[in-house]
């Protein structure tokens, strides 16, 4: 049986369901994969929780009903630490970071540099770092999983590094944000914006400041990310992008009214990436209703490959997550 520490940062909402799904299936994990997983630290906002294992499932009842580990005394040291001391200082194998940290590339580089393999869901510094963390993982011989930044648990990634080893990637055409899919569908039947996006934000699917959904920061990070994995290494300034905040209700009818549909599309070629809305056909796969996210691969072998599934969503993400993890253990599945 292999046991790997882990090194979690970040326990809000994604963090937590990871949590969750390495609770609910150790006994798969070590039926399956020969693996167990023990968390040696724990890191919120508020504080750090250092040990040689942590109960998960008592740490989840603390978060869930003090709101944070600081208030967790009884039983583990509480440490103020920044997460680049936790990747210096923590001995653990592999360090989850389900953050927004827009600086989270500093204390990645630092991790691999430790030694410490990364699995994440954050998007900017793959966005903005991606060869700089890549040759640093390759010269080390570690993971830098990160399945969950692009379309959740849906596996494009894995596809893109891993499946498709004979075909030369032409063209990745998708809607990668749930966002605003579900505020463009509720146009579609008659809303406003102010009042789409206020029911989004009601349900959980749009942040209090949207913005990064509605300018597209947030498609055109994933897009980057997909052009660095199939094509070659780009940053987010290298993205051309326009968001939804001028589509209005007219636009939106009168494009349903010709049979189509208004949506944020990415489109990524080698060297040429651009976000913005477009009018498509309603039977055209990358129609997608709601929150889910479409990518439609295109490959000078197989031709067109459409994958479709949930793009955001707590399980869902989780799912990537725990993959990731799996896969860095570096164990033959």
């Amino acid at each position: 049986m292999k046991t790997l520490s882990l090194s979690f940062i970040g326990f809000g909402n994604v963090g937590r369901s990871v949590a969750r799904v390495l609770l609910d299936k150790k006994q798969f994990f070590k039926e399956r994969y020969g693996i167990e997983f023990k968390t040696v630290s724990i890191t919120d906002s508020s504080a750090t929780v250092w040990d040689e294992e942590i109960d998960l499932r008592e740490a989840l009842i603390v978060k869930e009903n003090f709101g944070s580990l600081s208030k967790w005394t009884n039983d583990y040291e509480v440490f103020d630490l920044k997460p680049i001391d936790v990747v210096r200082e923590v001995e653990s194998d592999i360090v989850i970071d389900v953050t927004n940290d827009l600086n989270a590339h500093v204390w990645h580089l630092q991790a691999l540099r430790e030694g410490r393999s990364i699995v994440t869901s954050n998007k900017p510094p793959l966005a903005f770092h991606y060869r700089e963390l890549m040759r640093e993982a390759n010269r080390r011989g570690l993971s830098y999983k990160f399945e969950a930044t692009v379309m959740a648990g849906t596996p494009i990634i894995t596809l893109l590094q891993e499946a498709l080893k004979g075909d030369r990637i032409e063209r990745i055409e998708g809607v990668f944000n749930g966002t605003t899919t579900f505020i463009l569908s509720r146009m579609e039947r008659g809303e406003s914006f102010e009042e789409a996006l206020r029911k989004a934000q009601e349900l959980g699917i749009a942040e209090r400041d949207p913005s990064g959904d509605i300018n597209g920061v947030d498609a055109g990070y994933k897009a980057t990310i997909l052009h660095c994995v199939a094509f070659e290494p780009i940053t987010f300034e290298d993205v051309i992008l326009k968001g939804i905040g001028g589509i209005t209700r007219r636009e939106v009818m009168e494009a349903r009214g010709r049979g189509n549909t208004i949506r944020l599309v990415a489109k990524i070629e080698k060297g040429n990436v651009i976000v913005e809305p477009r009018e498509i056909p309603r039977n055209s796969p990358l129609a997608v209703a709601e929150t889910q996210n479409a990518a439609v691969i295109k490959t000078d072998l197989l031709g067109e490959l459409l994958l479709r599934g949930a793009g955001a969503g707590l399980k869902e993400t989780a799912s990537g997550v725990v993959s990731d993890i799996i896969r860095a253990s570096k164990i033959k599945i």
